[in-house]
């Protein structure tokens, strides 16, 4: 069992800066992959972001990226999502979520772990 635990999130003005912080038990976090996703109101889950296990690949969705940027520390089993020039599209509720196989995936039926989810509000 993995648990995850999303902190960071809050209020923000356009323009502004935010930095997501992901905390995974289990001993064997430095061999998944990891990824961020976002739930707008009355929207589908998007995918955001993924990370390899050991942080040499990433990859971002267009609405992203050149203002994300996702990075980890195995050492502190901890995911991060720097979010910069933030925009009130941005507003959404982010996920952090696990892929036990450590493949970098896209597509959210490939996680097996999700977090409770950290509220990102940006006011225009």
């Amino acid at each position: 069992q993995v648990q995850l635990v999303e902190s960071g999130g809050g209020l923000v003005q356009a323009g502004g800066s935010l930095r997501l912080s992901c905390v995974a038990s289990g001993r064997t976090f430095s061999s998944y992959a990891m990824g961020w996703f976002r739930q707008a109101p009355g929207k589908e889950r998007e995918f955001v972001a993924v990370i390899s296990w050991n942080g040499r690949t990433t990859y971002y969705a267009d609405s992203v990226k050149g203002r994300f940027t996702i990075s980890r520390d195995n050492a502190k089993n901890t995911v991060y999502l720097q979010m910069n020039s933030l925009k009130p599209e941005d507003t959404a509720v982010y996920y952090c979520a696990a892929d036990l196989r450590g493949t970098v995936d896209q597509e959210e039926n490939e996680y097996d772990y999700w977090g409770q989810g950290t509220q990102v509000t940006v006011s225009s």
